[in-house]
């Protein structure tokens, strides 16, 4: 793993002088802002630092149009980043206003985040501050343990603090349906070339900031090619049968398959979900759990109701995800601070 990567996770609070003004532990809390998950690995965000003030911009360039074509996911991934840079500042001891949306002319600025000297810190995200360098996202197998009732709670307690809900099956009757549905939904998106080409743009060996690097464990394994052909194989050949019978597999073993809701399905019901998702996966990090997605149901638009109806979801789904114990695997890599903060 690249030097750099291994910087960006192991970024220690300690290396924040004591005597910090408030806009240099800002700065420095966006260190951790950048730790949180996105589709694809795309990290689609931008700040901009002005004094004690950062705005939170949505990167374009960097969206997915065919798996993501109103840019749900970008904005989602936004929101949990939002939330890491909510955490640190309130480990931290800064109390902040938040502005959503501060510019009817500008619909990449998501938010704005001020410095409120002397405001509510909200001690209950503190926290959770340890668990932004322990997050990572696995790929590979859970084990089938059931996840205690109390767990539960505390993850759907995580999501309705950020304004969504969170519906969770952990009946293995249920679950084997959702991994079906899974299933058909990766077969219906290789079906499409343009899926295969923008998946196999972000899955290259040659990444080494951002993407699914071809090396990235379990990666190739559930794609069932050798790492060097893995970008070549997505964009030459329909694998949507294998990878399909993989996440199928992986949705059937996990204890526990949820999905974030929200009550509308617009921009900042988006990031709000984003915040939700970051909250839930480190609250699941302080009790022994990690995650990955299985968004497939949800990108494939048609299949979204069915899942809505089947979870008794009375918004609308955002995300799907598996939750479990599993094996400590290398994080993702990520884009050098500079490329991201200005």
């Amino acid at each position: 793993m690249d030097t750099h990567i291994q910087d960006a996770w192991s970024v220690d609070a300690s290396a924040l002088a004591a005597d910090a003004t408030p806009a240099e532990k800002l700065r420095f809390a966006l260190r951790y802002a950048v730790l949180a998950p996105s589709s694809h690995n795309t990290q689609p965000w931008r700040f901009i630092v002005d004094g004690d003030t950062v705005t939170l911009n949505a990167d374009r360039l960097r969206a997915l149009p065919v798996a993501d074509p109103y840019d749900r996911e970008l904005v989602i991934s936004c929101g949990a980043a939002l939330l890491n840079l909510r955490v640190a500042l309130s480990r931290f001891g800064l109390a902040y206003a938040i502005t959503l949306f501060p510019s009817p002319a500008d619909p990449d600025m998501l938010a704005s985040l001020r410095l409120v000297p002397g405001g509510h810190v909200d001690t209950g995200l503190a926290d959770l501050f340890d668990a932004i360098t322990a997050r990572v996202t696995t790929r590979l197998p859970f084990s089938e343990a059931p996840i205690a009732p109390e767990v539960g709670a505390r993850l759907t307690q995580a999501v309705q603090a950020e304004g969504a809900e969170l519906a969770c099956v952990h009946a293995h009757e249920a679950r084997v349906r959702l991994a079906e549905w899974i299933a058909e939904a990766d077969r219906r998106q290789f079906d499409d070339p343009r899926f295969r080409r923008e998946l196999a743009g972000w899955i290259h060996s040659s990444r080494h900031d951002d993407g699914m690097p071809a090396y990235a464990e379990g990666l190739s394994a559930l794609l069932d090619f050798a790492s060097p052909l893995v970008s070549l194989a997505i964009r030459t050949f329909d694998i949507g049968g294998g990878v399909a019978a993989a996440h199928q597999a992986l949705a059937t073993g996990s204890p526990l398959i949820a999905c974030i809701a929200t009550s509308a399905d617009d921009a900042q019901s988006w990031l709000a979900a984003g915040q939700a998702l970051e909250r839930l996966l480190l609250t699941g990090v302080t009790e022994g759990l990690t995650a990955s997605y299985l968004n497939q149901p949800i990108e494939v638009e048609s299949m979204r109701e069915r899942l809505r109806v089947t979870l008794s979801i009375d918004g609308a789904p955002q995300l799907l995800l598996r939750l479990g114990r599993g094996p400590r695997i290398a994080h993702a890599p990520r884009r050098p601070l500079s490329d991201v903060v200005s």
